[in-house]
């Protein structure tokens, strides 16, 4: 096991800079995922670390040890590609143990490997086997065996699990933290997919364009995003952004006047936050119920009727879509994670916004009938309609 240092990461390809003075540091042990949209430079700062990208600038330490000069091989780390890349003549066992083969380590080390690998990760009746009589699932357990049975310092992981179909990934996830928690060793994880980081990591560092912008345990990055890129990045579905304005101890949205709770009202005094200005009110659509199956005597709410578009049921819950009078968020931020989830061609709403929310299964919301909403405005986020950068988070440091 061994601890991973970035100190101001720069990586450019000609003029072209892709990393931008990155830094953060990884405990020896810790489980951190690196996410963000395609060509935020996730990849490429996990190829840097894995030593097969040159660092523009910067240094990357393994283990109290700078490795920017060391080659790949010198650095006792391991990676699992995207890509199971299983030799097809060699059976399960012969794959695991090919790298210790290399190395001219003994037969007996090899197998004694190869058998604990085996025994970790359920593959103990497949040694014999080839590639192409496994699963997808299992031949990504063989791609994970190979990189144990090195017993690196540092895992390294390259979106292992996005050539599963959606049930066997969700099943995988499973497998890959159950295994990091029983080898215990440093692994750091690139996937594209939020869901796949929250559940994984023991911090999450969100990246956006080479720079870093929040690395955060999973609930502090839901609970208090720093800036509007990570509020829209982590949830699913993501969050509501509605223009607001800000006058004292009141916001006003387009549902109508909230006052703000009192947890809100501290945050923005010891942020500087308070007084009359334009925001941008951030909403997760968990955080809205149909008035009607909720509790009347719950606090923080405000009620609204809204005429619903779209219904989605989940069978525990439902996805309702709605639009509301209001101007769009103009936000770089909020431009490029459309983009990102493909969604910046879709035809606009007019004057309104959609936004959805997510119901209780008992929910009667039906398209094209209306419906009283309610909103817990203890859990609305604020954010600057100038920067993006929230007004009410609390630092984690």
């Amino acid at each position: 096991m061994a601890s991973v240092t970035f100190r101001n990461i720069q990586k450019s390809f000609g003029k072209v800079q892709i990393i931008k003075g990155l830094g953060f540091d990884i405990t020896d042990g810790e489980f951190v995922v690196l996410v963000g949209p395609s060509g935020c430079g996730k990849s490429t700062l996990l190829r840097m670390l894995a030593g097969l990208e040159d660092i523009s600038g910067g240094e990357i330490v393994i283990d109290g040890r700078v490795v920017n000069d060391l080659e790949s091989k010198d650095r006792d780390i391991a990676m699992v590609f995207q890509s199971y890349a299983l030799y097809p003549h060699m059976t399960v066992g012969e794959n695991m143990g090919f790298s210790l083969r290399l190395r001219n380590a003994e037969k007996s080390v090899t197998d004694e490997r190869v058998a604990r690998a085996a025994k970790i990760l359920n593959l103990d009746a497949l040694l014999g086997r080839y590639p192409r009589e496994l699963s997808g699932g299992q031949r990504q357990r063989v791609a994970m065996g190979r990189a144990i049975v090195r017993d690196p310092k540092v895992f390294l992981m390259d979106e292992p699990l996005s050539n599963l179909d959606a049930k066997l990934r969700v099943q995988m996830r499973t497998e890959v933290s159950r295994i990091q928690r029983r080898l215990g060793t440093t692994m750091v994880y690139v996937t594209h997919d939020q869901t796949e980081a929250m559940t994984l990591g023991d911090r999450v560092a969100v990246m956006r364009a080479g720079i870093l912008q929040q690395c955060d345990t999973p609930a502090h990055l839901y609970e208090e995003p720093q800036n509007l890129f990570v509020a829209g990045f982590i949830g699913s579905p993501s969050m509501n952004f509605l223009p607001g304005r800000l006058e004292g101890e009141v916001v006003r949205t387009a549902f109508g006047e909230a006052a703000l709770p009192d947890k809100l009202r501290a945050r923005l005094q010891a942020n500087g936050g308070r007084g009359g200005r334009d925001v941008i009110v951030g909403m997760r659509p968990e955080h809205f119920e149909d008035a009607a199956v909720e509790e009347s005597t719950l606090p923080n709410r405000l009620r609204f009727r809204v005429k619903v578009d779209v219904v989605e049921s989940m069978g525990s819950e439902k996805y309702v879509y709605f639009d509301v009078q209001s101007e769009h968020v103009d936000s770089a931020e909020l431009t490029e994670l459309a983009a990102d989830a493909g969604m910046e061609d879709l035809p606009s709403h007019g004057s309104g916004q959609q936004v959805v929310a997510r119901l209780s299964a008992d929910s009667q919301a039906s398209p094209g009938e209306e419906v009283e909403l309610s909103l817990d405005t203890s859990q609305i986020k604020l954010f600057s309609a100038d920067d993006g950068h929230s007004l009410v988070a609390q630092s984690n440091a």
